[in-house]
């Protein structure tokens, strides 16, 4: 940290978003008490067999899955989460992908991969919110990989409604062709990265990967911040 940024963290103390306790000039948007105590899936570890790549299989084609930490209401996952795409902080987004990326880049997870790709926003919601959370994990994870982020490939045409509510079936429906492919010339021929906040059924992310099925030779995997934890 500068010493610009030490000077603003003075008159403005940056905050964990979990815990709301003030954050040590090495630490960025999560404290290392609470990035300790977060609860990893460690599915990159095993990303070709694990409790989300079987959530695809049989739906579309992909190498491999992993997210970073489990998911479920109420949990600190969940306040990073929320913080992230509610609370007008696109910053941690960035942040939150660095740390996903220093924690799995020993794995060699990101080894075969040629580009990332963040599942896109309707353009509606990316007036209101003003960024997409999706985006700004891909640049976070890009900083630690230096792998590029494809954005003007693949276009959200609509949005229905959120996914949060609906039960399973209902969230493939509400998803289905939202997707459309805009340019395939960055993704002929590539391994690329689906990034994404949330996986919980999966549907969003099949959605994703249907809209690309008529790229030649493209192979997808994917990667969220959290995965939703069935009790």
């Amino acid at each position: 940290m500068n010493w610009w940024s030490r000077f603003l963290d003075c008159v403005s103390p940056r905050m964990c978003v979990i815990c709301n306790h003030r954050l040590a000039p090495t630490e960025h948007s999560v404290c290392c008490s609470c990035l300790f105590s977060l609860h990893r899936t460690d599915f990159h570890l095993t990303p070709y067999d694990n409790k989300m790549a079987r959530l695809f299989w049989g739906l579309v084609p992909i190498e491999k899955a992993a997210a970073f930490v489990y998911f479920h209401p109420h949990s600190d996952p969940a306040q990073m989460v929320y913080q992230l795409k509610y609370a007008n902080h696109p910053d941690i987004g960035i942040d939150l992908g660095r740390i996903m990326a220093q924690e799995m880049i020993p794995s060699d997870f990101f080894q075969d991969i040629d580009a990332l790709l963040p599942v896109p926003l309707a353009d509606k919601r990316m007036r209101q919110r003003g960024y997409n959370q999706s985006e700004q994990l891909a640049i976070g994870i890009h900083q630690l990989t230096h792998l590029p982020v494809i954005t003007k490939a693949l276009r959200r045409k609509s949005f229905h409604q959120s996914q949060t509510k609906l039960f399973r079936w209902e969230r493939q429906e509400n998803v289905s062709d939202t997707f459309q492919l805009v340019d395939d010339h960055e993704l002929t021929g590539r391994h690329v990265l689906l990034i994404d906040d949330v996986c919980t059924t999966g549907a969003t992310l099949c959605a994703c990967i249907n809209a690309l099925k008529d790229v030649e030779d493209i192979r997808c995997s994917i990667l969220t911040l959290s995965f939703t934890k069935k009790d």
